[in-house]
């Protein structure tokens, strides 16, 4: 389950400034981890996610032989610290996590759909959606190789 692990930690890098919200008078941003609904939500997406991709024959190979509760662990750690919550991932890097896989450009690009459809089924606005999706693409160099 290592390129769903990479996919994450490219969504959660890269994140777009949160949105404002006036409290007191003064200008608060409030994190995208706020914006989601916290850790109960990330472990409910991370949950549906990985169905997704076990589920999904273009790349569920790329896991056949992964620790599930570990991924899970690691996505919902990823996840949670680069949207600004209170987690911190301890996993390796993306190219070390990937390295060897022979991950393709359509591999990536199914996973991102599989993550799609959980965002979309919890009813993730818009907005927080392209935050999440459009920030992996700097993580593919890191986790494609041929």
């Amino acid at each position: 389950m290592r390129i769903v692990s990479a996919a994450l930690v490219a969504a959660v890098l890269a994140i777009s400034p949160a949105s404002a919200q006036m409290m007191g008078g003064h200008m608060m941003k409030k994190s995208l981890y706020e914006r989601l609904g916290g850790i109960d939500a990330i472990r409910a997406v991370v949950d549906d996610f990985i169905g997704n991709v076990a589920a999904d024959k273009r790349i569920n190979a790329f896991f056949a032989h992964a620790d599930i509760d570990r991924l899970k662990h690691n996505l919902v750690d990823q996840l949670c610290q680069g949207t600004g919550g209170p987690c911190t991932y301890t996993g390796r890097s993306m190219k070390e996590a990937h390295a060897g896989m022979g991950i393709r450009n359509r591999d990536f690009n199914a996973l991102v759909a599989d993550l799609g459809k959980s965002l979309k089924k919890f009813k993730v606005p818009k907005r927080e959606t392209h935050e999440l999706v459009a920030i992996l693409a700097p993580m593919r160099k890191d986790i494609v190789t041929r």
